[in-house]
């Protein structure tokens, strides 16, 4: 409850950015995923991987990433809700498929996996560009890490990596403690810092470098240390997630089902942690976990029970919101401390922590918007209601309310629902 000082007339828009066309409401679990690969023996030595996304609901359609039928969409309508990519050398896409109709299926809100290798084509670098991640424009160079390294049979030259460098967070990889180092083979990725949508969920141990291992290093490596990423995820403003690496292998049958140990370690597991490190991240890609919605949004003046037509500057604002979370088979009251609201007009202003009834209500303690411009670049859903907001002034600016998830330190700032004044 608040002062709310505005300064335009002004439609509400609110925003259910969580309940976008790419899922059902009611079970967003179900829904289609195209596979497209370099060979269809990707089929059978990564049937693991494919068997544990069908035991979970899912419709996975295969097809030769140079399959000249293949299409992500028919008569303007998406036939997918999500695409993964485990084809490396692709030198072009079959069909109506490019870089373009990529980024657009990911603009219009669904999910993507992209598997590079060190086999790399200039086309899987450009998605992985697109994506938000740089790899190593070396493409010869592998990860190498001559500490880090996976204990084998033959000493080799050190390409295969044993990483347990996680990401903290239970709501991207679970509850479940993984145990087992990460099997990867591949080449690596860097982030930019000043991208905020892309996180590092497996990283390099520090004395890693990427270069190529058939010959000395003649300069200093580019990549080198925890700057490297192995494993990078996105959330989307418009809450499309994605996944990005630089290894096919470790999504294989082979490395999911092999012991492995660390060098300097006394410990031998029977069996990595792969299988359970990317069954576990692709609940959170494919919304199983992490998913929420926010209906009954509600604002009116202090003391007042119906919404208003109008509202003046100066004017006390009660505004409540109900927030679910989907639990993998039902809708669940989320309950938490840390679901915020903000104002904006030109940039961030106003944020204010919203109080819970432990049920699935949230209600602001105080809300106090001054005149300050503010900006934002949330996509989203929007249904809209007619408000207006007489100033005192004829001067005309413009901002909303963002009701934002903090659920988690590693998760984006979410927009969970907005109230645009424009």
């Amino acid at each position: 409850m608040g002062k709310l000082w505005l300064i335009c007339i002004a439609s509400i828009s609110i925003l259910l950015p969580f309940l976008c066309n790419a899922f059902s409401p009611e079970s967003p679990t179900d829904r289609r995923v195209l596979v497209l690969l370099d060979d269809f023996a990707i089929k059978s030595s990564h049937s693991l991987y494919f068997n544990a996304l069908k035991s979970r609901g899912f419709d996975l359609e295969f097809k030769l990433a140079d399959d000249p039928k293949i299409a992500l969409q028919r008569y303007g309508q998406y036939l997918y809700d999500a695409l993964i990519l485990f084809c490396p050398s692709v030198e072009r896409f079959g069909g109506s498929i490019d870089v373009a109709a990529i980024v657009n299926f990911v603009d219009s809100g669904h999910d993507l996996i992209v598997a590079a290798d060190v086999n790399a084509s200039d086309l899987i670098r450009e998605v992985g560009t697109e994506c938000g991640v740089d790899f190593d424009e070396d493409p010869s160079a592998m990860v190498i890490d001559h500490i880090g390294y996976a204990v084998s049979g033959t000493e080799g030259d050190h390409t295969l990596i044993a990483s347990d460098d996680f990401i903290k967070s239970d709501v991207i990889l679970g509850g479940k403690r993984i145990e087992a180092p990460i099997l990867f083979r591949g080449i690596g990725h860097s982030v930019s810092p000043a991208n905020s949508l892309v996180l590092k969920v497996l990283s390099a141990s520090p004395s890693a470098y990427s270069a190529n291992p058939k010959s000395k290093l003649s300069t200093p490596p580019s990549l080198t240390g925890s700057a490297i990423s192995l494993v990078s995820i996105v959330q989307a403003r418009n809450n499309a997630r994605l996944l990005i690496t630089g290894s096919l292998s470790m999504f294989s049958n082979r490395f999911f089902r092999s012991g492995v140990q660390k060098a300097g370690s006394q410990t031998k597991h029977e069996k990595s942690g792969n299988e359970q490190f990317l069954t576990e991240i692709s609940k959170w890609i494919f919304h199983e976990r992490g998913h929420l919605k926010a209906v009954n949004v509600k604002h009116h003046r202090v003391g007042e029970t119906d919404e208003p037509a109008l509202y003046r500057i100066n004017d006390e604002l009660e505004y409540s919101v109900e927030i679910y979370e989907w639990s993998g088979t039902s809708w669940e009251p989320y309950v938490a401390n840390d679901v915020q609201v903000q104002f904006y007009m030109m940039s961030p202003y106003v944020l204010k922590t919203l109080s819970s009834d432990k049920k699935v209500v949230y209600i602001p303690h105080h809300l106090r918007f001054p005149m300050f411009m503010v900006f934002s670049n949330s996509r989203s859903s929007t249904k809209s209601l007619g408000i207006l907001v007489y100033p005192f002034q004829s001067r005309f600016l413009s901002g909303h309310i963002d009701t934002m998830n903090m659920k988690d330190s590693y998760l984006l700032l979410t927009p969970i629902m907005e109230l645009h004044f424009l």
